[in-house]
């Protein structure tokens, strides 16, 4: 059986937290341009450098199972 007096208080505690969350967001700028920049991606990026390329070593193995119509690929890697 449950109480319908704690039902209510934990129903307001809860909407409380909700209002609570709900108000804390973070507040909209005023200015659009100031908006358009924040939204724009970061002018930099993280590259990792690897001793192992896997789409390398997947197109060795693919072009050690077949050969080119018309070797227009190979004359790429040989050069």
């Amino acid at each position: 059986m449950t109480n319908p007096e704690h039902e209510k208080s934990e129903r307001n505690i809860l909407e409380q937290l909700l209002a609570q969350k709900l108000t804390e967001a973070e507040p909209k700028a005023d200015d659009p341009q100031e908006e358009a920049v924040r939204k724009l991606p970061p002018r930099w990026e993280i590259r990792i450098q690897t001793e192992y390329d896997p789409v390398a070593e997947q197109t060795k193995k693919y072009r050690s199972m077949a050969k080119e119509v018309d070797d227009r690929y190979d004359r790429r890697t040989k050069s």
